[in-house]
């Protein structure tokens, strides 16, 4: 009884753990894209849809290129605006992240299947000193 106690303790149970985190760990990272990445995509035939998640106000004081405003709390609702194609790169961002986050969830539920979400949000970008559109 002792050794399979000892069994389950030491070896199975983190076992069994690390089985069901790992893949949430990998979960929590995919849908995100870096700044060079997206950078190189808007210089393509066929960028990503790029969408702003922000406030109008502050959309309107600096965006990445390209992108849309669409702030998080409306977004279910104007789901419309990003068309039929499910399938279609869709990148979200907000100032620091937790809206973008929100955004991501919504779209995901909707059916968008590959949403990413922009690593640092809108405070790197500026930072970084990349190009912005007013």
């Amino acid at each position: 009884m002792v050794a399979l106690r000892t069994f389950m303790t030491k070896t199975f149970i983190p076992v069994l753990a690390l089985t069901l985190l790992l893949p949430l760990a990998k979960l929590a990272t995919a849908g995100e894209i870096s700044q060079r990445e997206l950078m190189q995509q808007l210089d393509r035939n066929d960028p990503p849809i790029i969408v702003d998640v922000r406030r109008p106000d502050e959309f309107a004081t600096g965006h990445v290129p390209g992108a849309r405003n669409i702030p998080h709390s409306e977004i279910a609702a104007r789901l419309h605006e990003l068309g039929d194609n499910r399938h279609q790169e869709v990148v979200v961002y907000c100032e620091s992240g937790r809206r973008a986050a929100i955004a991501q969830g919504i779209l995901e539920q909707a059916g968008f299947t590959r949403v990413r979400h922009l690593e640092g949000d809108m405070q790197s970008w500026r930072k970084r000193h990349l190009p912005q559109q007013e």
